[in-house]
Order: C-alpha cells, then sequence, then structure tokens
C-alpha cells in the first residue's frame, strides 16, 4: 500500500499487499473522465443529500467517474454521466442504509425501502418515496433515465436495479440472523449484492446497442455474465476488506466464507479464495471466446463490454481512497492513496474444469452445449460433509480449493 502521508495504518487480516491479480484483458479509459467526474460532483452538490462535508468527501472518494469511465471506456457522454451520478447516489445508499456494520440493521426496513426504489424507476408520480433530498435526487435520475433509454433498455435497467437491491436484501437478512452464507449460497449471490446487471445494463444505454434479447437471455451469455459478475465480486472483496473489518458483525466476503466454514486461518482462505476467482477468470476468458465466434455485432459489444467491467474494477478500486485510505482508518480520504497492485501473467490455480461449487458448476456445463459435447458436472454438494471429497471432484477442483458444510451461525 502507498499512503503519501505518514505511515500506513494498521494492516487488516489480510494485509495491505495483496497477491498479483491476473487478467489478459486490456485497460481503457474514457477521455474525459475528469470533466466528467466534475459535472457529477456539481450535481451532487445541488442534490443536498450529504450530511456534511466528511461525507461528501467520502462519497466523492468512491471516484464513481473512474469506474464508470473505465466500465464504459467509449460511451457517449450524457449517458455516461448518468451513470456516474446513479454510482455516486448507489454508493451513498450503501453507506447509509445497506452496509453500515451495525448489528441491529433490521431486514424488514431495508426491503421496504428497496421495494420503494424500484418502483421510483418503474413507475414514473407512483408516489411512493417521501421528500427528503435523497428522494429527489433518485426522482431526478430515474426520469432522466427514463427520458433517455429505450424501453428495451429501460427495462434492463430496471430488472438490474431489483437484482441489485434483491441481492442486498438478502446479505441483511443474513447480517440479521448471524448467519454466515454458505460458499455455493455466495457465488450464487454475490454478483446480485454487486449490481452486476444494473451496471452492464447502462453499457448499453452509454454505448448505444441492444442485444438482442434472446442473445443476452441464452444460457451461456448468462453463465457468463454471472461469472464476470463473480470475479468482479471476489476482486472487490479483496481491496474493501480493511474497510469493514471493524463492523460489529463479521463481514461476508469470499475470505471470511471459506475461512469460516473450512475452520482455516484468512492467510490459508485467501489462497482458497484467488485459486477460486481465477478460476472462474479462465472460465470467463474461454467462455467468452467461444460465445464470440458466432455472435452478431450487438453481441460483440456486450462481450467487450463484460471485459471493461473486470478490467476497469480492479484498476479503479486500486487507486480510489475509498478502498485504499478507508474510512474506518482515516478521518478523511488520503488523496494519492493507493494498493500498488501487482499482476501475474498465469492463474494462480492452472486448472480449468469445474468449480467444485454446486451453484457455479452450470457456468462449465455451458462450455459443452457450446462444443456439442455435454457431460455432467454434477457433484455431491460438498457442504454437506466435511470427511473429504469424492476422487473425482478432487481431481476437478485443483489445488488448494476446499469448500465446507451448509450453514453455520456466526
Amino acid at each position: 500500500m502507498v499512503v503519501p502521508h505518514g505511515a500506513p495504518p494498521r494492516a487488516s487480516a489480510i494485509g495491505w499487499r495483496l497477491p498479483p491479480f491476473y487478467c489478459p484483458i486490456a485497460p481503457a479509459l474514457h477521455p474525459r473522465r475528469d470533466e466528467l467526474e466534475r459535472r457529477a460532483i456539481d450535481w451532487l452538490d445541488g442534490t443536498g443529500i450529504f450530511r456534511d462535508a466528511t461525507d461528501r468527501a467520502w462519497n466523492i472518494a468512491t471516484h464513481s467517474a473512474d469506474f464508470s469511465c473505465r466500465m464504459i471506456p467509449h460511451g457517449s457522454d450524457e449517458p455516461l454521466l448518468l451513470f456516474i451520478e446513479w454510482n455516486h447516489w448507489a454508493f451513498a445508499l450503501d453507506d447509509l442504509w445497506h452496509d453500515t456494520g451495525a448489528a441491529d440493521i433490521n431486514t424488514a426496513h431495508i426491503v421496504d425501502l428497496n421495494a420503494r426504489i424500484s418502483r421510483c424507476l418503474e413507475a414514473p408520480g407512483s408516489a411512493m418515496l417521501g421528500s427528503s433530498p435523497f428522494d429527489i435526487a433518485l426522482e431526478d435520475l430515474a426520469a432522466r433515465t427514463r427520458a433517455r433509454a429505450t424501453p428495451v433498455q429501460l427495462r434492463r435497467v430496471a430488472e438490474g436495479l431489483r437484482d441489485w437491491l434483491f441481492g442486498a436484501s438478502w446479505q441483511v437478512s443474513n447480517i440479521e440472523r448471524r448467519v454466515m452464507p454458505t460458499l455455493s449460497d455466495y457465488v450464487a449471490l454475490r454478483p446480485s449484492i454487486n449490481g452486476t446487471r444494473f451496471s452492464l445494463a447502462w453499457s448499453e444505454i452509454a454505448n448505444g446497442f441492444e442485444v438482442p434479447d434472446a442473445d443476452l437471455a441464452a444460457a451461456p451469455v448468462q453463465a457468463l455474465t454471472e461469472a464476470a459478475g463473480f470475479v468482479v465480486s471476489c476482486d472487490n472483496d479483496l481491496f474493501s476488506y480493511a474497510k469493514e473489518d471493524d463492523h460489529e458483525t463479521t463481514d461476508q466476503n469470499i475470505v471470511n466464507v471459506l475461512a469460516h466454514h473450512n475452520g482455516t486461518s484468512h492467510e490459508q482462505a485467501l489462497t482458497e479464495a484467488l485459486a477460486i476467482r481465477d478460476r472462474a477468470m479462465t472460465l470467463f476468458l474461454t467462455l467468452r471466446e467461444r460465445i464470440a465466434r458466432d455472435a452478431g455485432p450487438d453481441l460483440t459489444r456486450y462481450l467487450e463490454a463484460l471485459g471493461h467491467y473486470i478490467a476497469g474494477c480492479i484498476r479503479w478500486m486500486n487507486a480510489a481512497p475509498r478502498y485504499a485510505s478507508p474510512r474506518n482508518r482515516y478521518d478523511l480520504p488520503v488523496p494519492g492513496a493507493t494498493y500498488g497492485i501487482t499482476w501475474r501473467e498465469t492463474p494462480s490455480d492452472p486448472a480449468t474444469g469445474p468449480l467444485p461449487i454446486p451453484s457455479a458448476a452450470w457456468w462449465w456445463d455451458q462450455l459443452d452445449a457450446l462444443t456439442h459435447s455435454p457431460r455432467n458436472h454434477r457433484t455431491n454438494d460438498p457442504h454437506q460433509d466435511r470427511r473429504g471429497r469424492p476422487a473425482e471432484e478432487a481431481a476437478a477442483g485443483g489445488p488448494g480449493i476446499r469448500v465446507g458444510r451448509s450453514v453455520a451461525g456466526l
């Protein structure tokens, strides 16, 4: 970690020096990022959603413009600006309600709030929100989104918003019940918590294309989307680990899930998490190449957008003060703070077979479907038994990957 002022603060359980990242996808950045960031901050200041200057500073420290401009490096300015503003608003929602770290979180309240937010975008004038600056800012974003998007694009944004809020509600329910999800459950829901489909819908709007419904809904494309969202989520779990290690409840991330259910140290859990993440990355690259062989022009652009999503998020989080100088360790964001990440040319786990994770096995089934050689990847759910994996599952699992039992309370 590189912090320009003084010595680095207390390290988290996984340390400040993150392992090298495997991502053989070229990065890109929108040429007018700085201008778009300035305009987005002007909009933020006009909303009045911040309680004080400190909250404002930490929201700007999300570097939402950098995230958006790396994910959509060739998009048109106006829809891209709207996406940046959505991200600033979403981070405020996350920090104020979804991810406070408090032990007394109320799932019923969050579900009610999320339902009202979803309806705001879907139905103008639905009058399901209040009149606070936060509510008014959402109404503004929703109205401008409805005016700019085509009917198909609007439906995808609305469905992506619901998917994100659904995932956030599930995560909150686990916190309230003091339940650490199983690895299989976590893999299935983590892309939703991350807002994967909401963000990708903006790639279509800002880049001016629409993937045909039949193409986007095809199982291989849906599996690829999930895999991309999972890789980004794993990376986010590492970058945000220090930001959330002082919560009253144990944070739900892939390292803690593995450490909790497998009874391992955080160091061992980190090694296992990287192996799982890199195996998913290998699957993503292979499956994307297979799909691209027969893809039309709009689907091809969507496949490119998925790559920008993965590559861009790593570089964004590396230098966003939200992660590199987290609020639980600094009074204010530190300009220029960075994790100083490094890269590796090969995956930490070289295996290419399906992960021994029931909810992810179907991603590999799509490779079989595309090559017309179906095979059964069903395995015994390793969460049901700690006595060890079957021989064929161990062969598929590769080095360093273990999964534990199904449910355990914190």
